[in-house]
Order: structure tokens, then sequence, then C-alpha cells
């Protein structure tokens, strides 16, 4: 192990538990012990998840929030008291490996409930309301501490939740808690006054304007995470540990406006002061740990951090908070083992708080520990698997039922929590199998092939794998994704796979083998206005082939155009963006996370936006751009850079037993192709 990592793998304390090392795993929704958006029960697959980091040198485990109310089905955490001896037997699992685990329960979601069309249509009709109200419940789902909107959708506004309900909450909170000690679970963690929760929506000026004891001073907005902790304490008693899942700084502008990194701004939520006396008040009701962070679901990139932001996102607020507090501090959002370690060793803070790189791989820590950390496959902070909940202009939270309920998933991991589906089972008749391709997706089908023990063959046409991948990783701020396509370079080495660089294959009934993956990816589809010829495609910017000017025209505001134009202005070059739709972004599967980001991006810096319009003209210096009103408008623009799609390229079929992978299949993201790789792979 590198010695820089050794203050990583130190023993510390939360109250009397000892933990083994400074390594957090963090909650993650879909990873709850107890299911997920489902009827209470006690989850093997989660457990089996949970386990497998145990066995690979966790210290500390937080499994995903638990709802202390269910949200389809309405059942009380509370109500299936089988599973938590079930629970008991599991947590003997997990002390064998000498690790520790909290659960992580939550009062709700508040006015940040992901409301999605269904319940948009339940709320929206008094009928459907009563008659869903056993099974989804929307105004209680949805209550806040005041009269608020709705993050996603103003067809659902939040209620005020009664004193009535917010005692049955921390009533709940206590039993639930003593069910989980009696099962020899190690503590509990509050969720949360953090990220704009439900408690969080107490804490915060902004989404609390109740008059009563719950609200005005700042110790009435905390009375509601006091009296949890006070009432866990007095069921389980003063030594049971109590963490509090804690936003030091809400970064948020207003409704639906977070604040980006160094920009000038007023809090509307908790600035650094108040997050140091709220933190203070905190301590003293009784908390043990404050597992921190910043952000609310306004600014929800502070909290489910995309690419597009820094490392160690949140480590500063919890380095000016640590001094301020006896309690220790855990530091979360896109942290750095080697930054981590250095902080912990200089005692500004406790612990690292690690999410979502255990969903890519889970045995990353034991990697660090063995010396071996260019074999860590990364989590490229794309949220298209583990929390794809696409917003836009329209829609409410846009994303399929399969993807909300169940356990989580990742998109560079197709085994992660899906391995029901997504397993490997040996063959019973290996064979020689062609892959044309290399990119992911051939990489990807190359590997699970390997593993299952058929011989693969790579035919690969440039003189490097990669494929299209190394031109979507190539932008300043892609670090993790050209990771990702070093360590598929390095699984291609160290599986033994046969490559053939510099090999197009034209006619597939040339080759010999009789199974063919097919994994050509696509092409850009071609720009049909007056002075297309000027055009550059996306491609050919990013790969360097072709150069641009200062003043740039990105044709098509999806997630590729807005990429690059973010790209474009980090260069110091004046992007604009041409869009149709009434959009940005307007795609399903792009995090509001990420989405977010770069549209509040692009309005901080005044790029000009022309939506609703299509490009009619390039001329020297000029474009022209067509309103959706039928006006035209010259816009200066020394360059154009063309993001308008793609268009799968198969190989011709014949002769063989032809399996197409990826682009070449259906265009879709990483996720999409990597798990269709695993598939095909899998029936061969």
């Amino acid at each position: 192990m590198d010695k820089r990592l050794e203050p990583l793998f130190t023993p510390w304390h939360i109250g009397n538990c000892e933990i083994k090392n400074r390594i957090v795993m963090t909650s993650m929704g879909g990873t709850s012990i107890f299911g997920w958006m489902e009827r209470p029960h006690f989850d093997k697959e989660a457990a089996n998840f949970l386990l497998g980091k145990a066995k690979n040198n966790v210290g500390l485990i937080l499994p995903g929030i638990a709802p202390l109310y269910n949200p389809l089905g309405g059942q009380w955490l509370y109500s299936n008291k089988g599973m938590y001896k079930t629970l008991k037997k599991f947590m003997a699992e997990i002390h064998r490996y000498g690790a520790k685990m909290f659960i992580q329960l939550t009062a709700g979601f508040g006015r940040s409930m992901a409301v999605n069309h269904l319940m948009e249509t339940i709320y929206g009709n008094k009928v459907l309301r009563v008659l869903a109200k056993p099974f989804m419940d929307v105004d209680f789902l949805t209550a806040s501490a005041s009269a608020n909107p709705n993050r996603w959708s103003d067809k659902t506004p939040a209620r005020p939740l009664t004193k009535k309900e917010i005692k049955h909450f921390i009533d709940s909170f206590a039993r639930v808690a003593k069910l989980c000690k009696d099962a020899d679970v190690d503590g509990i963690e509050v969720h949360a006054v953090h990220e704009g929760y439900l408690l969080d929506q107490f804490a915060m000026k902004y989404t609390n304007q109740r008059t009563d004891e719950y609200g005005g001073s700042l110790e009435n907005r905390l009375r509601f995470p006091i009296e949890i902790v006070k009432a866990i304490k007095k069921s389980c008693g003063e030594d049971y540990p109590v963490s509090l899942r804690y936003s030091v700084v809400s970064k948020t502008k207003g409704f639906r406006q977070g604040a980006l990194p160094d920009e000038d701004y007023v809090e509307v939520g908790r600035d650094l002061v108040e997050g140091i006396a709220a933190a203070r008040l905190l301590e003293e009701a009784g908390y043990d740990m404050l597992n921190c962070d910043n952000g609310t679901y306004d600014a929800w990139y502070w909290s489910h951090p995309p690419i597009y932001m820094p490392e160690n996102t949140n480590l500063k607020e919890v380095e000016e908070l640590k001094p301020h507090v006896h309690v220790p501090v855990v530091a979360a959002g896109r942290m750095d083992p080697y930054v981590s370690a250095e902080a912990i060793a200089e005692g500004k803070i406790d612990a690292m708080g690690v999410a979502r790189q255990f969903l890519a791989d889970e045995e990353w820590v034991t990697k660090l520990l063995e010396g071996h950390p260019e074999e860590i496959r990364p989590c490229i902070c794309c949220h298209a698997g583990c929390f794809n909940f696409a917003h836009y202009k329209g829609v409410a939270n846009d994303q399929d039922l399969s993807d909300t309920l169940h356990m989580s998933r990742c998109a560079v991991n197709a085994e992660t929590m899906q391995t029901k589906v997504h397993y490997i089972e040996p063959t019973k008749h290996p064979k020689r199998v062609a892959v044309i391709g290399g990119g992911i997706g051939g990489m990807e089908a190359a590997r699970v092939l390997r593993k299952r023990g058929h011989t693969p063959v790579i035919y690969e046409k440039s003189d490097h794998l990669g494929g299209v991948f190394l031109a979507a990783s190539s932008c300043s701020y892609k670090g993790k994704l050209r990771e990702l396509e070093k360590w598929y370079e390095l699984q291609m080495k160290d599986l033994g796979i046969e490559i053939h660089l510099n090999t197009e294959i034209k006619d597939i009934a040339s080759l010999k083998e009789k199974d063919v993956v097919v994994a050509t990816g696509s092409r850009a589809r071609h720009l049909r206005c007056e002075g297309s010829e000027k055009a550059v495609e996306a491609i050919e910017f990013l790969t360097g082939a072709k150069a641009v000017g200062s003043k740039v025209a990105v044709i098509g505001g999806g997630l590729t155009g807005c990429e690059i134009a973010y790209e474009l202005a980090l260069e110091g070059k004046e992007p604009l963006i041409v869009e149709m739709s009434d959009d940005l972004i307007k795609q399903k599967g792009v995090c509001l996370a990420n989405s977010s980001y770069l549209r509040e991006y692009f309005a901080l810096h005044k790029t000009p936006l022309y939506l609703e319009s299509t490009l009619e003209k390039i001329a020297d210096g000029e474009i022209v751009v067509a309103h959706k009103d039928g006006r035209r408008e010259t816009v200066a623009a020394d360059s154009v850079i063309t993001c308008i799609g793609y268009v799968p390229t198969p190989l011709a079929k014949g002769g063989h037993r032809i399996h197409l992978v990826g682009d070449c299949k259906q265009v879709g993201n990483l996720r999409t192709v990597i798990w269709g790789a695993y598939d095909v792979a899998m029936r061969i």
C-alpha cells in the first residue's frame, strides 16, 4: 500500500463504537437493507451487496435510506418485526469481517420527493387522491415544513406537516432504532438535515415559515431533528451511537436555483455561520457524528456531484466546521483517497465518505490496500444507472418504473445489485468469438466472454482501442472517463485477449469465427443547410482533428452539445447553443444533478441560447438562425460544431451468428452500451 494512504487505515470512535478504519460507505438510494420503494422486508440482494463491502475492508457501512413510511404501499418500518430477526443474523456476518454498520432512517422527502407523471395525475384528481391514499399518499409524501413548491413539479405543492404527524415520525424513529439495536446494529444515522430533505426543510429559513414551536428561531427550526435524537437515546440508551447526515452549507439561491462553485450569491438556506451554529446545537442534543456534505435538491450538484464538479467537492466547508464541534466529522462528495488521508492526518476531518465508487467496484478499498489502484474500475459520476432522475421542461421526474423500483444500478458495472439478471455463468461450449470493434462495447463483450470461458478475438480498424469513447473522454474535466478506458485496456491485457489493430473487417463472411459480436458504433448525422461544409463535427473537435475559433456556435443542445459548449467556455472561448426543443438536455437518463449544473452554468455566464430554433445557414463569420415564430436572425460565429445525433452503422449480416452491441444496434449512452454488451456475451 502507498504510505500516503496509511492515515485512512487507522481506528477511530463514534461514541463508544470503534471503527477499524476511516473509510465510510455512505448511503445511496436503492441500497437499503429493508428494500427500496417496496414493502419493508429484509432484502437479500442488498445484504449481499453490503456484505461484499464488509469483506473488502470497509470500516463503517451505511446502507441506503430506509423511509419510516414506505412511499409505495404506506407501511411503517416498524410493522414487519420478522425482518429484524433476520437482520440480527446478518449483523453477525458483518461483524465477522470487523466492519460496523449503522442503519440510516429517514422521515422522508417532503418537497424534494421526485414526483412523476403518475403522482401528478393522482394529486390533481380529488377522487384518485382518496382512492390511491392506501398505497400512494401523494399529499403526505410531499408534505413539508410549510407550504412550499415541489422541486420537480408545480402540480404537487407541499402542504405543512401537522404536529401530530411530526410526533408520529419522532416516535417511529425511536421504535425502529430500538428494533435495530436489538438486532445488533451498531448505530443509527438520522437522515437528514442534509440535501433539502424533510428534516432539512424544517431547518432552513427559506422552506420553513412556521409560527409554532417548529419554526422561527434556529433552535425551533432544529427542534424536529433534536427531538428525534433525544427520543432515540431515551429508547436505546445514551451510549447508543447516532449519526446525522448533515449539509454544512446549502449552496442555494432560491427554489430550484443552486449556487455554482465560486459563484457570488446570497444564501437562502444555511450559510457557514449558521451551519456551524446548527452543528453545535445538534451535537449538544446528542448526535455522535456529523456525516457531512453541502447542497439541497435545489442545488443538487453539491450533494450528487457530476463530473463537472471538482473533486473533494465539499471538503473545504467540512474542514471549516471541524474545529467547532467535538464529535467526529465525515466529508463526502467526490473524495480522493490521497487528499482524504492527508486531511485526516492533519486533523481536518475524521473520515472519508464514499458512495458511488462502491457501485462501480466493490473491491476498490482492497485494491488500494494491496497496492493496485490501477485495477479499480472508476465511477464516472454519470448517474445514468444509480440516479437517473431526469428533469426538463414539460416533465417532472422522467424515469422508467423499472429504474425506480428495487435495487440500485451502475452504468459501468452491470452486475451491481442486479445479480439475478447479470452474473458470470461459465459456458459449456467454449468457442472462438469474433468481436468487430474495440470500443467500450467491444471490450466489455470480450471481457465477459473471456470470463465465461470463450476465446474472444477483437478486430479493430484503427491503431488503438477505445473507439469513440476516446473522443467522448477528451474534455478537460473527464479524467474519470479516461481512467475507465485505461481500466478496460488493462482488462484486455490481464485476460490475455487476442487483439488485431489496424484490421478492418468489411465482410463478415471472411471470418472463420461463426459467432460474431458487431460493435462498430455509429456515425454522426449530417447537417443539411446552406454552408454545411464549413461545420466541424463534434468528434472532429473532440479529437483535435479540426480547430475552432473564438466564438463558436454549437448546433444541438443535448448532453453532448452542452458538454462541448462547457468545454469551450473552460477554454476561454465564447460558445452559443442552437437547439430545436424548448429546453437543453431534453432527454431521459440524464440526472437532474448533471443537467441542472450545465443549465445553471450557462445561465450564470450568459451563454447565448437559441431554443426552439434551427440553423438555416453557415457563412463566413456568421450563421443564420430560424426561430419558431418565423423570424430569421444573423448571429456572429467564427466556427460551427454540430452535435445533432448519430446513426447506427452495423455491418451487413450474412452466414454467421451475428450479435449487435452498443450504438451500432441503437444509439444510447454508456450504460446501454455496457449492459447490452454484457447481455450479448452471456447469451453466446
